[in-house]
Formats: structure tokens, C-alpha cells, sequence
């Protein structure tokens, strides 16, 4: 079973050994825009949507006959957890700029060219880096009961009752605390920031086994006893290795919440013209190779603000059909 959690919303797929699909499941959720600036998740609103659709999936499939699950994420989007799993703080999404003023001074302060050479990346609000830098600052007494920082891939990890939770290097990336060429978590970096290395998950290539899902957890949501977890990563390259975009010179184009270009290469480019373009250089999901991005922001967005302002009908219709809205639209 494949689980992606996107920005709005959540899905769930179930193949079998062939690769041919069985049974799907979605739930939507929506981005929280408290102030000028900020979007975010309920991050518990989208676990427990995530439990829903694995519980239906796996329903479909029959009892416990699913018997390994891989997770994609939205890239950025964390989550601070205290010692006893609680979340602290929503999740602040790829579109939430609150961190721009760091963006402007933190990277000079540490070299802006070294910081690309570490991670692959080039400054920007969306980045986990920069938000983490403003919660220390801002959300002082979350930040002082933090026991874990958690992406949406390792967070579903934890509630599936994995203790020691991994990320697959894609998404790990995604963070810019990452160093992309040595595989493992920037010591300067997490210093500079204030963070343990044991706050954050094991970066792990994806496709690795990280555990297996609580026995109590697994019967309740219809899997198999020792239901394994594999990390999976960052959306993007996860879907450029399903569409078989794995060698130079291929990419692959996917229309969600973010309209996103994936190109594959077979070794990491740092190069001027990609560092002033903004085009990262980070692991594809497909192992030994790399992949860009090249993408907006506001891509399926305006799809779904156009529904909301201007289908009223289509919904009603929808819902009653059991259809998507867009299909009517």
C-alpha cells in the first residue's frame, strides 16, 4: 500500500504483486490561514485522515492481507512532538512565507554558497530550516518541550507506533538541514539552528524497511500482523519513479497542490546556472541518482479556490453522485 500525504489531502492506493492497482481512498483537508503569510495543517487532523484511508484501503482488500506500507509527503511541513507524542504546533506548509526575514539575513550570516553546496538548495521561505528558525524565536515554550521535529512521512510513522522513526533521503532534503552529498544531517547546521541530532529521524534511502506497525494499530486498521513501513520521501521524486522518470534527460510533470516539474540526473550538478535558477539538486526516490524541480505554487490551488467560489452545484451534485466535483466541473 502507498500512502501520500499532499498539502490538501490524503490518499491511499493498494497494488498487488503485479503492480495492478486494487482499491484507492482519499480524504481532503484543509490549509489553516490564520495571518497574512502563514498556512498550515492540523497535523492530527490529517493522521487521523490518514487512518481513514488506510482503514478503507485495506478494508477493500480484505482483513489483514496488506502486508507492507511506503509513505510520500508533501516536502517541508513539519511537526514539533513532545515526549509523550502530543503535537505542539500545526504543520506549516510548502505556500507559508513567515520566515522570509530569515531567509533574507540567516544564510549570509552562515555563506550562502556553502549552504548550496551542503544541501543542494538556494534560500526560500518554504524551506524547514528557515521555519525552524522562527519557532525557536517565536514559539519559545513549544520549542523548549520539543522532543522530536517531524515531517508528515515520519510523523504517520510515529502514530503507526514506530518509535524510531526514518525519513527517505528525498524528503530529508526538502528540510535544507541535510547534506545531500555525505547523506546524513548537517552538524553545523543543527548546531547553528539549536537542534540534537536525536530530535530528527533517521535519514534513510528510500525504499528501507524502518519498522513494523503496532500490533494493536494494525488490527484496527484491517493490516497484517508485522505490517512493515518503508520510507518512501519526497512527493515529487516519488512520482518521477512511478512514471519512470529515472535517467538524464527524462522528467516527469504532476498536477496537484503544486504544479512540479521532476527532471532525473545520475550524479549531483552544482552548478551556477541551476544555483541562480533555483533549480535544486537533491536524491531522486530511484537509488544513486538525483533529481530537480521546477515548480509553482499556486498550480492546483487555483483549481480548488475556483471550485469553492464558483461550484456550489457541482459539490451538491458530486456528493450525491459520489463523485468528484472536478469530474462535474
Amino acid at each position: 500500500m502507498g500512502i501520500d500525504i499532499g498539502t490538501s489531502g490524503c490518499k491511499a492506493v493498494l497494488f498487488d504483486e503485479k503492480g495492478v492497482l486494487k482499491a484507492s481512498a482519499f480524504r481532503e483537508y484543509h490549509v489553516i490561514s490564520a495571518k497574512a503569510r502563514w498556512a498550515e495543517l492540523d497535523s492530527d487532523e490529517v493522521m487521523a485522515k490518514c487512518f481513514e484511508v488506510i482503514r478503507e484501503t485495506a478494508t477493500y482488500a480484505g482483513a489483514h492481507r496488506v502486508k507492507g506500507l511506503g509513505i510520500s509527503s508533501q516536502g517541508e511541513a513539519f511537526t514539533l512532538v513532545d515526549r509523550n507524542g502530543k503535537a505542539l504546533t500545526n504543520a506549516f506548509v510548502s505556500s507559508d512565507a513567515r520566515a522570509v526575514d530569515y531567509v533574507q539575513s540567516w544564510p549570509h550570516s552562515f555563506g550562502m554558497e556553502k549552504l548550496y553546496r551542503i544541501t543542494g538548495h538556494t534560500p526560500h521561505p518554504m524551506f524547514s530550516l528557515f521555519k525552524l528558525l522562527w519557532v525557536r524565536d517565536e514559539m519559545a515554550e513549544q520549542w523548549k518541550k520539543t522532543e522530536k521535529i517531524l515531517c508528515f512521512e515520519d510523523l504517520l510513522q510515529y502514530r503507526l507506533g514506530i518509535i524510531d522513526t526514518a525519513m527517505g533521503w528525498p524528503l530529508a532534503g526538502r528540510t535544507m538541514l541535510f547534506d545531500v552529498i555525505n547523506h546524513c544531517w548537517d552538524q553545523e547546521i543543527i548546531k547553528n539552528l539549536g537542534i540534537r541530532e536525536e530530535q530528527l529521524s533517521r535519514p534513510l534511502p528510500s525504499g528501507t524497511i524502518v519498522g513494523r506497525v503496532n500490533e494493536t494499530i494494525a488490527r484496527a486498521l484491517n493490516l497484517s500482523e508485522g505490517t512493515f513501513v518503508v520510507t518512501g520521501g519526497h512527493d515529487q521524486p516519488c512520482s518521477a519513479l512511478g512514471a519512470g522518470a529515472l535517467r538524464s534527460g527524462v522528467a516527469v510533470y504532476a498536477s496537484g497542490t503544486v504544479d512540479c516539474i521532476t527532471a532525473a540526473f545520475h550524479t549531483p550538478i552544482f552548478s551556477p546556472e541551476l544555483q541562480k535558477s533555483n533549480l535544486c539538486t537533491y536524491d531522486h526516490a530511484a537509488p544513486a541518482k538525483y533529481a530537480t524541480v521546477a515548480f509553482s505554487l499556486t498550480g492546483g490551488n487555483i483549481l480548488k479556490w475556483f471550485k469553492q467560489q464558483f461550484g456550489r452545484a457541482e459539490i451538491e451534485e458530486a456528493a450525491k453522485l459520489q463523485r468528484s466535483p472536478y469530474e462535474l466541473l
